[in-house]
């Protein structure tokens, strides 16, 4: 008899028949002497739709909420429906005599099997493979230990238990909403808190009050000097201090009260995960979350360069230290053969920086594999995020850079100035900054937030440094004193909702240390591999909107926030549900207690709702009527440009007005808006410079560059057929699998 192996993914099932020597191909499995090796695509298998429990749900009513099935079904996702029937046979066949789940190791992973199995029918003996990495030896000594799948249950109870929970919250609250509203609502554990992150950044823009300050410099022996106060502040609030300041030190002679001289050393930023990729990727380049998701996907299952790139962990496992070399092999393209050679020259070694196994949990880091490419068979984007995950498992592989820091104070007529040097000694891990320096894909980390928090303004450091000695004099000429004012916190970018979403817990309003330490440990709001779509759903749902590169709500987003039950908006609903999943997990609590909880808040937020005596107000009606139903349009911004849409939720109409495209402004060289139908198509920029795209055209071929005919017809065509999708249609909403 045969065992059937079941993993999430093809390119880890084809990972797996590999080491187990099953190279017979099938559709959708392979096959050997021992084993058969199937795959899910992710989720084969959902919870069901609310319309196919009966007649009552497939209108929405408020009379027919809260939707509370008796028992929860699956369905079949017909997407990938396919799939599903290919790793049913192979569990109905008679040669197989035991499923071996080998799903992701965890709680999501442990639902995808046990899902397709339970929508089988099959009853089988089950085993459970449990790995953290898919090295060749870590499978082999995976199935040298195979755990007996009952080990798991809590688990897989636990992964039902969140699964619909979110189901009767998100799809109650947003089905109350809508219909109460008449107008495309939604709201979810996850989403609904995010975009109060978002406001509450918000308000603290608007309540910031600018303070001045004021700093003062000195130049003696060739460099500057800042003043620091009695308190060891480079500023102060004072115009009437520093300018006394200054004039009691100008052409007067310091002396220089101590030399301080530290040996330093600054280590490699950790290996990336999902999240911190997606931050680089958004401050470098400009990438959504989304989109760097997609690149990473792209590299790991078409290219195979990179690893598993939907992790949360930023260490590796012991068994993966072995594998380095070939790693380093496979990286030496583009600018980072000098490097590799140099690391290849001597033992690679893993150290506890970045090799921990008690710090890994799903997967591991993301990091390259040992299959190498040319960087010219990347496009733009996926080169760009290849670079980036090469750079950093470079960098955690070199040595630290060593410098030497020298801090001279100096005391003139009773004031204290200081300056600042660093000299490195040996680069280390630097080398690789100085690459994407010279590549123009170096920036330096924004300290924007910390800088609004403490108040105070960033030193200059100095990388040339004079010789000082104590008690040497100091000759002081005139003054400069800089002033400006505090600034108030920046708004969101992707780069920085996603580490808010991350990490939430300042955006908590209880005090309860015990859930606050809960949302930390499991990762915040959404997960590594659910976060980008959040955002990109938010965006669509006209509830966010993008200027320049930051995020901000719209007027719909804030009255979400207005009409959604207020446990809805707090990271905290997401925190208590933490806590008491993983006492199912533990088998410290039960299912169905905490089934019966959320059956009873689902039960109170729809009856709040329902009596609600708030409106929503569209304030974006337009004097423009619907071709189709006749009522007036709303004009909305989303993520790429302005758009039509009917008021009507059960109409769905829309039609884009402008979207924001690639081709630079030929004045300012910031990207142009492309508006207009037909003929009449042009490019505007914000400087007002416009252009018909027809003359767009021709000036672009004429310079023998840009943007070709052909380009802009696929762009013409991309934005027809995002014409035609239903995104103002409530029951769109539901089909499509809201992801709270």
């Amino acid at each position: 008899m045969k065992a059937l192996v079941i993993a999430e993914k093809p390119s880890v099932g084809r990972d797996i028949a590999r080491v187990l020597g099953c190279s017979r191909g099938g559709n959708g499995f392979l096959e050997g002497k021992d084993y058969v090796v199937t795959w899910a695509l992710g989720h084969l298998v959902e919870l069901s739709d609310p319309e196919s429990y009966g007649e009552q749900w497939k209108t929405w009513k408020m009379e027919t909420l809260p939707m509370m099935p008796k028992t929860l079904e699956i369905q079949v996702i017909k997407k990938t429906g396919k799939q599903y029937q290919t790793v049913k046979t192979q569990m109905y066949r008679k040669d197989v005599g035991e499923i071996i789940i080998a799903t992701d190791a965890g709680r999501e992973g442990e639902l995808v099997a046990r899902w397709i199995i339970k929508k089988s029918g099959v009853k089988k003996p089950m085993k459970r493979l449990w790995i953290s990495s898919v090295t060749d030896k870590a499978i082999r000594q995976g199935f040298a230990h195979l755990k007996d799948a009952g080990e798991y249950q809590k688990l897989y109870e636990a992964a039902v238990a969140r699964a619909e929970a979110d189901w009767l919250v998100g799809l109650n609250a947003t089905r109350a909403l809508t219909v109460k509203h008449n107008a495309q609502l939604s709201c979810g554990r996850v989403q609904t808190p995010t975009l109060a992150i978002i406001a509450k950044r918000e308000a603290q823009i608007r309540g910031f009050k600018p303070q001045p300050y004021y700093g003062l410099k000195v130049k003696g022996n060739g460099i500057w000097f800042h003043w620091r106060s009695e308190h060891n502040s480079p500023t102060t609030g004072s115009r009437e201090e520093i300018t006394n300041v200054s004039d009691k030190v100008r052409n007067s002679t310091g002396i220089v009260e101590e030399v301080k001289k530290k040996q330093q050393k600054s280590y490699a930023p950790p290996l990336y995960d999902l999240t911190s990729l997606q931050q680089d990727a958004n401050r470098l380049y400009g990438f959504s979350a989304k989109q760097t998701l997609d690149y990473m996907q792209r590299l790991y299952e078409h290219y195979k360069v990179v690893t598993y790139p939907r992790t949360d962990s930023r260490y590796l496992t012991q068994d993966l230290v072995e594998t380095l070399p070939e790693r380093i092999k496979a990286c030496r393209g583009g600018v980072y053969g000098p490097v590799c050679a140099k690391l290849l020259k001597s033992p690679v070694k893993g150290n506890k920086s970045f090799v921990d196994d008690k710090k890994v949990s799903d997967h591991h880091a993301i990091i390259p594999t040992e299959q190498g490419i040319s960087f010219s068979e990347l496009e733009y984007g996926e080169r760009k995020i290849y670079e980036l995950v090469i750079s950093r498992f470079l960098a955690v592989l070199l040595p630290p850079c060593e410098y030497e820091q020298t801090e001279v104070t100096v005391l003139c007529e009773g004031e204290r100035f200081t300056a600042k040097g660093k000299t490195v000694r040996h680069p280390g891990w630097q080398e690789i900054r100085n690459l994407q320096k010279e590549e123009g894909a170096f920036q330096e980390e924004s300290e924007e937030e910390e800088l609004w928090e403490k108040g105070s303004r960033r030193e200059e450091i100095l990388e040339q440094m004079p010789d000082f000695a104590k008690g040497q004099k100091i000759l002081f000429g005139q003054g400069t004193i800089s002033e400006g004012k505090t600034k108030p916190p920046l708004p969101f970018t992707e780069a920085t909702l996603l580490a808010a979403m991350e990490n939430p817990v300042k955006y908590m309003e209880s005090a309860d240390k015990s859930l606050k330490k809960t949302l930390g440990e499991t990762g915040g709001l959404g997960t590594v591999a659910t976060r980008a779509d959040i955002i990109e759903k938010l965006f669509n749902s006209f509830m966010l909107e993008k200027k320049d590169q930051y995020i901000h709500l719209t007027s719909k987003g804030r009255q979400v926030l207005e009409l959604a039950p207020e446990g809805l908006t707090s990271p905290e609903l997401t925190a208590k549900w933490e806590q008491e999943l993983s006492d199912i997990a533990a088998g410290k609590a039960k299912k169905k207690d905490f089934e019966a909880k959320i059956r009873s808040y689902t039960a109170d937020i729809v009856r709040d709702i329902a009596a609600s005596s708030k409106t929503y107000r569209h304030d974006n009606l337009t004097g423009k009527k619907c071709p189709e139903c006749g009522k007036l349009l709303l004009e909305v911004n989303h993520k790429n440009g302005r758009m039509l849409v009917c008021q009507d939720r059960e109409c769905g109409y829309r039609r884009t007005l402008s979207k924001i495209t690639n081709a630079r402004c030929p004045q300012c060289h910031k990207k142009m808006e492309l508006t207009g139908e037909g003929e009449q198509r042009r490019f505007t920029c914000v400087c007002g410079y416009r252009e018909k795209l027809s003359a767009f055209e021709k000036r672009k071929k004429e310079n023998g560059g840009g943007v070709s005919k052909k380009d802009v017809n696929r762009y013409m065509n991309k934005m027809k057929q995002e014409a035609k999708e239903p995104i103002n249609n409530a029951f769109a909403d539901a089909l499509a699998k809201i992801k709270l």
